[in-house]
């Protein structure tokens, strides 16, 4: 038998063009350790399904789509959630004499022999994606964990705060803690499958029956836990203890804060209670500390967008400012920014509330308002420090404004953000703050205005032949025999047809026409005609580019379009 290697497989079958695959293996070259399946559906040549079906034929193994299907819980007793950790298997079904394990590398031996030593079975491999088989481990073992926690935290109602106020300090999630109480594990099995699925906060919400246990996941609330009403107070004070608050106190608001290890993940959890009729709701917000996706690339600047991103960060004086509502990245947008910026030559300094990433070399200061340490009166503080480059997490009020564009101006790059709902609002914004004109034109360099928009599932991903009123929607011209993508909806994006986020950005670069016009007042219409003929894209360009290049639907983009001006 000839053995085919992937590439020639998935050219035999017409799933990539001979170009494409000696595109993906030219990047291959320069990466670190990306496989060519991987690198080929991320530049969009194919789908991750087809490189599975191809991996299948190669290998000559099964493959399996966890996605859909429906795991008895027994397996949990063959396969113990330590290993199908350790080796990223999943064990699929049993007869009396073998076992199928699902694995994302079905030629890694010392996991098939692992898992043969424990279950004293015939083990046969099936390939499966390793996102699949991650995902289901955290839905398998993570419920049973959950469940296990819950009878065990009824049979013994007579737990207290104490049985786990001794292990406050730990701060690793996952190890094997079957001893722990069960408060603890039925937390951490909430934590678990929150870092598991990208959930951005997770909502504890008492209410009359019971307590529900809801997550943010890509933006969107979902119900994924019911506690039971009796142990409602058990697990609010053990997520008391991890924030280091007072258990003791239920009638006002508290606020708290924990770092804890998920896996692999570095976590900082943001802690909130909010006394309600039903007992304290808590929301826990999720910082993932990683600082993989703090980077160009990561936060999804291409093209032209990323060469405005890179030659405003070249300015070594004046304002940068990053606008949107809330929760549309932000905060992610101006940590690429620092790194890239954080060098041992330059002194910067950054004033947040909160500190949600740390750098090592910049100088960050968490704002405190009850002891006077304000955004306005933290910067004038900074200003005595001889920094290079200032940080300032929001910009709230004319004085913080004012401050930041005579920093500016006196030769200090200074960094911040702003809520404002598009690109050329900002500087209506401002001067509606108070900020003098001949200020603004002197020291904005720059304003950067974005949106998150859902990625289609890659899971379930379709190609579709858009209608006249698609198109219309965003604006182009009625084309025949255009190509849109969308989502039919699994179970590995819950049935909404999407997975994960990225961000759409215009960015307003300020030239010598629009300074001048700002500087004399013209006008509002005047001005934005003058951003209009400028190099300026609005926001509308690049979801346009999104959704011709399947990362995201019509819909979201119309939904980002109609939510700015332009």
């Amino acid at each position: 038998m000839v053995y085919k290697r992937l590439g020639e497989m998935l050219i035999a079958n017409e799933y990539i063009t001979p170009e494409q695959l000696n595109k993906a293996l030219e990047i291959q070259k320069k990466s670190t350790g990306k496989k060519l399946g991987e690198i080929l559906v991320e530049q969009g040549f194919t789908t991750q399904r087809r490189v599975y079906k191809a991996l299948e034929r190669q290998l000559g193994v099964e493959f399996v789509d966890l996605t859909g299907m429906v795991i008895p819980k027994e397996m949990t007793r063959l396969v113990p959630r330590s290993i199908a950790r350790k080796y990223n298997v999943v064990p699929v079904q049993a007869t009396q004499d073998s076992l199928s394990l699902a694995m994302a590398d079905p030629l890694n031996f010392v996991a098939t022999d692992a898992v043969r030593m424990i279950v004293k079975r015939k083990v046969v491999p099936m390939l499966a994606t390793a996102e699949a088989i991650t995902r289901t481990i955290t839905d398998l073992y993570g419920s049973e964990s959950a469940e296990k926690a819950l009878q065990d935290l009824k049979s013994n109602e007579d737990e207290t705060t104490t049985d786990f106020q001794n292990i406050a300090a730990a701060n690793v999630i996952g190890a094997d803690s079957e001893n722990a109480a069960p408060t603890i594990r039925l937390v951490n099995s909430f934590l678990e499958y929150a870092v598991n699925q990208n959930c951005s906060d997770i909502h504890l919400e008492p209410r009359e029956s019971a307590m529900y246990v809801r997550m943010r996941i890509d933006g969107v609330l979902r119900q994924v836990f019911v506690v039971p009403k009796n142990t409602q107070s058990a697990v609010i004070a053990r997520i008391k203890v991890m924030g280091n608050m007072n258990i003791a106190e239920h009638k006002i608001p508290l606020d708290g804060r924990s770092n804890v290890r998920i896996g692999e993940k570095d976590v900082d959890l943001r802690i909130s209670t909010l006394p309600t009729v039903y007992g304290e709701k808590v929301v826990i917000r999720l910082l993932n500390k990683s600082s993989s996706l703090l980077n160009t690339k990561g936060i999804g600047l291409v093209g032209k967008n990323l060469a405005k991103f890179n030659a405003l960060l070249e300015n070594s004086n004046g304002v940068i400012l990053i606008v949107g509502p809330t929760g549309s990245g932000k905060s992610s947008s101006m940590y690429t920014m620092i790194g890239k910026l954080n060098t041992e030559q330059v002194n910067l300094v950054t004033l947040e509330d909160p500190v949600e990433y740390n750098f090592d070399g910049v100088n960050q200061v968490q704002i405190n308002e009850k002891t006077g340490m304000t955004f306005a009166s933290g910067l004038r503080s900074i200003l005595r420090q001889d920094p290079d480059i200032i940080a300032v997490g929001e910009i709230r009020d004319g004085e913080t404004a004012d401050i930041a564009m005579r920093a500016a101006i006196t030769g200090h790059l200074v960094l911040s953000t702003l809520h404002t709902n598009d690109a050329p609002s900002t500087i209506d914004r401002l001067l509606d703050m108070g900020v003098e004109s001949f200020l603004i034109s002197s020291a904005l360099k720059g304003i950067i205005s974005q949106r998150l928009v859902r990625r289609i599932c890659p899971n379930c991903r379709t190609e579709y032949t858009p209608s006249a009123e698609e198109q219309q929607m965003l604006r182009l011209p009625v084309q025949a025999g255009r190509r849109f993508y969308r989502g039919k909806g699994c179970p590995m994006c819950f049935g909404t047809g999407y997975r994960g986020r990225t961000a759409v950005f215009e960015i307003l670069v300020l030239n010598s026409a629009v300074r001048h016009a700002i500087a004399d007042n013209v006008p509002h219409s005047q001005l934005q005609e003058l951003i209009r003929e400028s190099d300026f894209e609005p926001l509308i360009v690049d979801c346009v580019r999104l959704v011709q290049n399947g990362t995201t639907t019509v819909e979201e983009a119309y939904r980002t379009v109609n939510s700015t001006d332009i």
